[in-house]
């Protein structure tokens, strides 16, 4: 038994894609149609600028097949502040502004902080406890993004366990590596790709971020990255989420499709 792996990357509107991704001539207006198709999964920055009309939510559910998925980033107006408990309209605002019409296309929401933000135990949990696991009838899952070094936390994992929320794992990048399983899914964001390799990363490279992501849908952790607390707790599935991110940009959806292709 395994979770399902998605792989994919973030947006889908980039002009180096164009021609090298996407077909010569093929209209911008079709590329969400022609990434979903070769993907199978995307993560939406658009909803972290500001936020979108419901009717934009139906346009990208009906345009993507019935086995994609869309990740979310939430709204920065909820994450980039002094006082995170204090974001309850924000967060409010954002999962009842129409997310739901993504139905069963709806991912994970990625809650990213601030490089600069450190981690306070108490502000944290309360943060942790305005966000609703089910609204309008559908299953939110939950990821933050922490980019600080004060994350590594036991208190941090506990708090993350409590509320069946996942870590962004930051793979190939500066920021501290949150590997433990503290949810029913596994999400991370990998950000090496390099122009000098056709595919972004190194077959090598390639076949290592695959088997991590074998492993994390086995539910077993990932051998060369070490959890912040030691878990002895049975295996169990995970569906994953991985997205190839920054690095050489123009790379990132041939470093996903290789991807697609290593965990079949």
């Amino acid at each position: 038994m395994a979770g399902t792996i998605r792989v994919g990357i973030g947006g889908w509107t980039f002009e180096p894609w164009r021609g090298s991704f996407y077909p010569d001539k093929l209209p911008q207006k079709r590329e969400l149609e022609y990434a979903s198709r070769h993907l199978t999964t995307i993560e939406i920055n658009g909803t972290y600028y500001g936020s979108q009309k419901p009717e934009t939510f139906t346009h990208w559910h009906d345009e993507a097949p019935e086995d994609f998925v869309f990740s979310l980033k939430a709204p920065r107006f909820a994450t980039n502040r002094r006082v995170l408990a204090e974001g309850a309209a924000s967060i409010e605002r954002f999962v009842t502004g129409g997310i739901t019409r993504l139905g069963a296309k709806l991912g994970p929401i990625n809650w990213q902080f601030m490089a600069t933000k450190t981690f306070d135990p108490d502000d944290f949990a309360a943060f942790l406890k305005l966000l609703p696991h089910e609204v309008e009838g559908r299953h939110l899952r939950h990821v933050v993004e922490v980019r600080h070094e004060s994350f590594r936390s036991p208190d941090f994992v506990a708090l993350l366990r409590e509320h069946r929320v996942a870590a962004v794992i930051a793979g190939d990048s500066d920021y501290p590596v949150i590997a433990d399983a503290t949810a029913p899914f596994v999400y991370a964001r990998i950000m090496g790709t390099a122009a000098e390799h056709p595919l972004g990363y190194a077959p090598a490279a390639l076949d290592a971020w695959a088997a991590r992501a074998k492993d994390w849908a086995a539910g077993k952790p990932a051998e060369d990255f070490a959890p912040v607390v030691a878990s002895k707790a049975k295996a169990t599935p995970r569906d994953v989420y991985l997205y190839v991110i920054s690095g050489a940009k123009e790379r990132n959806p041939a470093a996903a499709q290789a991807l697609i292709e290593r965990v079949g």
